[in-house]
């Protein structure tokens, strides 16, 4: 072997190396992947092609001229999930705590120009302590490059971070402008600001995990979309998750042979007893092909249901009140989460399957001054914006204004269906009967449930809905598998446009 291929093979295992044996032992003892370990797991074997391992930094401040790191702490190329391309880059925290210089931004931001050349997604594997200091300056503005592109990207390819360490200061707003984050338990961690800053200034004692962990984060703050105990569970559901889209906002959502057998829902799976709580999901896992339910922020507002499934192999996105918490009312943090996944499923034409059972926006003055006007008009901004195939069934209850906000046919529904016992109307029976019989209940409080009764069966009913066309049909449960299946198909070339505008103002 000539000097020249020796050169280029030795440069090959120092870059590698990463920060060294030492350092990688650490990683390894700390329960972490180091970056191409994880790149190794995330692709299809064999498929990672490399981009950039002997770019280093330019910085000659602090004696930095002397720690040059082949590859500066981050590795960035492109691979195979499932034989579709995707783009990735892995930071490096044993190379200089996975800091990122302007070489490393640099590096993130080629991945990303070349996955919008290419329409395919972006993944980043997080694992780093921020700006790199001795930078100043210049490391902040790596970050705004990547942001920028984020943002560009957003809406034209799925991009997806995995925080598997520390995410900390500016470097939290580039996984927020993506399109999901996930987290592992004991061992990730985003904040703007650490323990030490916010015992100083507020005089707050709190721990890490505490203040930026993946339990935090997922049930909490709604910031992480899922949790994990480890990495190698969370490797394996972004590969599953990334099954469910499409390459870029230009395709199709993906299909697939659907699983069989067929299932259908039992007749009385929803109770007759309009108070009584069952579990939504069992309806999901009935009308979805089997085991194909892929839940988004479970842990988080759980009074609705978000995520991905397929529907005779087709993906779809999948938004349903949930009984169990809360009664499924709409509140802030659930109209948020699924205003947030509505919008994702509009950019990447994934038709909306919506389950209504819902008695209303929860009321007090905590949501009032908290904003629950605005924020559930974002839900209803998403659903009426939408131009994708939207199928809604209402299985039980759809009340006042959370009827209209969820994929009502007055916001472009294009197939609404409903139960037999579901219940449509502007209030409730007992609070409707309350206003119109206000003045006979005054005189004869005994009959107030009577009154509630017969405003029950006038109003409460799907069938007057029905005769206006706001309902197509009313269905049993047992239908409702093949007739969702049959809109969805039905829909599949649907073309529908919105007004020419630079963009809209959504209630932010």
């Amino acid at each position: 072997m000539n000097q020249a291929f020796q050169k280029l093979e030795k440069m090959r295992a120092e870059a590698k190396k990463g920060g060294g044996e030492e350092r990688i032992k650490k990683q390894h003892d700390a329960g972490k992947w180091t970056a191409r370990e994880r790149i190794e797991r995330l692709l299809d074997p064999g498929s990672f092609e490399e981009f950039g391992p002997f770019v280093t930094h330019d910085c000659s401040d602090f004696g930095m001229e002397k720690q040059k790191v082949l590859g500066d702490g981050v590795v960035t190329g492109s691979g195979l999930i499932d034989g579709r391309l995707v783009l990735v880059f892995a930071q490096d925290f044993t190379v200089f705590g996975g800091s990122l210089s302007y070489a490393f931004s640099q590096k993130i931001c080629r991945v990303m120009d070349q996955a919008m050349k290419l329409g395919v997604p972006v993944i980043g594997l997080n694992d780093s302590g921020g700006a790199r200091i001795q930078e100043g300056v210049r490391s902040l503005g790596g970050y705004a490059d990547i942001f920028l592109r984020n943002t560009l990207a957003s809406g034209v390819i799925p991009q997806i971070s995995a925080i598997l360490g520390p995410c900390a200061g500016g470097a939290v707003y580039s996984p927020a402008i993506t399109d999901f984050v996930f987290m592992v338990e004991k061992s990730s961690y985003m904040f703007i600001t650490g323990p030490d800053v916010i015992r100083t200034v507020t005089h707050e004692e709190v721990t890490k995990e505490a203040l930026g962990g993946a339990e935090t984060h997922s049930v909490k703050s709604g910031v992480a979309h899922r949790r994990f105990a480890d990495e190698a569970s969370l490797i394996e559901a972004l590969r599953e998750l990334l099954s469910y889209l499409p390459l870029n906002n230009r395709e199709k959502s993906p299909k697939r042979p659907a699983k069989s057998p067929k299932r259908k829902l039992d007749d009385s799976i929803v109770p007759l007893e309009s108070q009584k709580p069952y579990d939504m999901k069992e309806i999901v896992e009935g009308l979805v092909d089997q085991d194909s339910f892929f839940e988004i922020q479970p842990d988080y507002a759980k009074n609705i249901l978000v995520g991905f499934a397929r529907i005779e192999g087709r993906a779809i996105g999948l938004v349903a009140n949930q009984p169990l918490h809360l009664a499924g009312c709409l509140d802030i943090a659930a109209s948020i989460k699924a205003a947030r996944f509505v919008r994702f499923c509009d950019c990447f034409h994934l038709p909306l399957l919506t389950l209504v059972d819902v008695p209303g926006f929860l009321p007090g003055t905590d949501q009032e001054y908290r904003g629950i006007i605005l924020h559930g008009a974002k839900l209803l901004y998403a659903y009426a914006e939408a131009t994708v195939p939207k199928v809604t069934v209402i299985t039980r209850k759809a009340y006042g204004g959370a009827y209209d906000v969820m994929s009502s046919k007055h916001i472009r529904g294009d197939a609404n269906f409903a139960f037999p016992g579901s219940e449509i109307a502007v209030m409730g029976p007992e609070g409707a009967s309350q206003i119109i019989y206000r003045k006979q209940i005054e005189k004869d409080p005994s009959q107030a449930k009577v009154y509630a009764e017969d405003y029950k069966k006038q109003f409460a009913n799907p069938y007057q809905a029905a005769s206006y066309g706001f309902v197509d049909d009313v269905i049993r449960p047992s239908e409702a598998r093949d007739r969702v299946a049959k809109a969805i198909a039905r829909l599949e070339n649907k073309r529908e446009h919105l007004p020419w505008k630079k963009h809209g103002n959504i209630p932010l």
